[in-house]
């Protein structure tokens, strides 16, 4: 490996992926430790630490002088301050960026991991070659982001884009951040499963595919067992999949109106279940959107996948962050 790589790290709720990335997006080496959320802050510095030096350890030759970490926010960019994430609790006000820096000698920079993967896409991937570019990473919750003119837009503290977390039904079930009826709690994962589940409770006559896929057991249904069903020809499945087409059409069509990108990018777990549908939710959008030229804008599925955040940690060493 030649010297011109950096170092993504992906810090997850539950594990730390870490890449080498070269300056066009193509990754080598990838390593994976676990993460205890949960335990102390020297633990969750020493998951990131291990994943890193495991990297290191694989190919001892290659000089690296960049690391770019992705993590849950709320965080600080500018100070690289992890300040209070729902899903890493172990880190209060950490200095994360500080730790890394000094402990490997390199320059660091951190960003939530939805900005990152938006850069990363904007850089290399399926929005490469347009100026704004909306990312949403549509999994076990909902995350977004917007990247203008190469620069991630943060908003006045670098909070901004919370996209997941848009209230379309003020009436609708709460969500994990407090808010009722955000996007987040109408069409991630879960939420489809949530949906599936009581669309089965209400019509067992109905629900025989969906059961079976469940086992018998409809608490363990997801969202990908619904997507089956649903490409399969199973009535009921298409009609929980449908339903969440027309959450994602309210959704898209106001960030449409609001923000007006070149071009929407759909990644994660359930954007992949989605993604014969693009064509039907791109038809959708236009009955709620005032832009009547809606249609003009891409809706593309996501370059990365599972590495999403191993890039988007190399972008923000390749990128410019603001």
């Amino acid at each position: 490996m030649h010297e011109e790589w950096v170092i993504g790290v992906d810090v997850g709720g539950t594990k730390v992926a870490a890449g080498f990335v070269n300056a066009l997006g193509e990754m080598g080496t990838l390593t994976r430790t676990t993460m205890n959320p949960r335990g102390t802050a020297a633990e969750g510095l020493a998951a990131v630490t291990e994943a890193i030096d495991a990297l290191r350890r694989a190919s001892p030759a290659t000089k690296v002088e960049r690391i770019g970490i992705c993590a849950p926010g709320p965080l600080d960019p500018a100070s690289g301050i992890i300040l209070n994430p729902p899903n890493v609790p172990c880190w209060r006000d950490f200095p994360l960026g500080a730790e890394i820096a000094a402990r490997y000698r390199v320059r660091s920079r951190i960003e939530n991991d939805a900005n990152a993967a938006t850069l990363a896409e904007s850089l290399w991937g399926a929005g490469r070659g347009y100026r704004n570019v909306f990312y949403a990473c549509i999994g076990t919750g909902i995350g977004t982001g917007l990247v203008q003119g190469g620069r991630i837009y943060g908003g006045r503290t670098g909070s901004a884009l919370e996209g997941g977390h848009v209230t379309i039904d003020f009436r609708g079930p709460q969500c994990a951040c407090g808010k009722l009826g955000c996007i987040e709690a109408l069409a991630s994962g879960p939420a489809i499963a949530r949906r599936g589940r009581e669309a089965a409770v209400a019509d067992p006559a109905r629900a025989v595919a969906l059961a079976a896929a469940a086992q018998g057991d409809l608490q363990r249904l997801r969202s990908e067992m619904i997507g089956r069903a649903a490409a399969a020809g199973d009535a009921l499945a298409q009609q929980v999949i449908f339903e969440t087409l027309d959450y994602l059409a309210v959704w898209l069509g106001n960030i449409v109106d609001l923000l007006e990108p070149d071009v929407m990018i759909l990644g994660g777990g359930v954007a992949q279940l989605l993604q014969p549908y693009f064509g039907e939710l791109q038809t959708r959008m236009k009955k709620w959107c005032v832009n009547g030229r809606c249609a003009e804008i891409p809706l593309v599925p996501a370059h990365y996948g599972e590495n999403a955040g191993v890039a988007g940690g190399a972008a923000l060493c390749y990128g410019e962050q603001r």
